[in-house]
């Protein structure tokens, strides 16, 4: 399959917002930034991608499979990296392998612990004393280690210090360099993007405004140096 993710005019309704029939695809292999304003609708579509809300109108296939028909079967070959932790703080990192590989059929326990060994996490150490780079790095473990093919990554380097950004990028730079793996990457920290991103999507105010290459997006807003000062001008609704 050509595409990791494929959506076609997705929509959703809420009182005070509205998902307006977005479209994009991220080819396998590669990283896309999907980018805006807090409040935009980031949240809202990886809430859709992962069957976490109904939509109201549009599809959403991962790998060619429809997101809700084949749900269970896309799920054990994504993985999703929130913007904190959702394991128990009391965990020891050696207890969280415990607690979560009984819901993946390929949970592979040897890499688990050599990704914790590689991103120098303290195995003893419980979920609650770990700084917030270490909790990124172990939900990226936890993420890689049932060898998902898409990794769906909300905010995960928001207010993480420079190096620990660093860290992560490199970890995610690594992760597809294969060219069978995938990376959707929601953030609002730009200069993030344009050291790893192939593909960029901007959503603003529920609106999809562009999706393509990155070298794309500088050549349809020529006048612009970085993508953080199109989201600006985007805002301001001055181009």
């Amino acid at each position: 399959m050509d595409n990791a993710i494929e959506i076609k005019e997705l929509h959703k309704d809420y009182s005070d917002f509205s998902l307006n029939h977005i479209s994009f695809i991220l080819p396998v292999g590669h990283i896309m930034g999907f980018v805006g304003q807090n409040g935009a609708g980031k949240t809202t579509t990886i809430r859709l991608i992962l069957n976490m809300t109904a939509r109201n109108n549009g599809s959403i296939k991962i790998f060619g499979l429809d997101n809700i028909l084949d749900e269970q079967k896309i799920k054990q070959d994504i993985a999703v990296v929130f913007d904190d932790t959702f394991f128990a703080e009391d965990w020891k990192v050696l207890e969280v392998e415990k607690a979560v590989r009984g819901f993946y059929s390929k949970w592979n326990s040897v890499l688990y612990y050599k990704l914790v060994k590689d991103f120098s996490l303290p195995i003893d150490k419980k979920v609650k004393e770990l700084s917030r780079g270490m909790k990124m790095k172990l939900m990226l473990a936890v993420a890689m280690s049932h060898e998902a093919k898409l990794l769906i990554l909300d905010e995960p380097t928001s207010g993480i210090d420079p190096v620990a950004r660093d860290e992560l990028l490199e970890i995610l730079k690594t992760y597809v360099e294969g060219g069978e793996k995938s990376i959707f990457f929601s953030t609002h920290i730009t200069t993030d993007l344009e050291k790893i991103a192939d593909y960029i999507s901007i959503i603003d105010k529920g609106s999809l405004v562009y999706t393509g290459t990155e070298k794309g997006l500088f050549e349809a807003f020529p006048n612009i140096k970085s993508i953080d000062d199109i989201l600006v001008s985007i805002s301001k609704r001055k181009i």
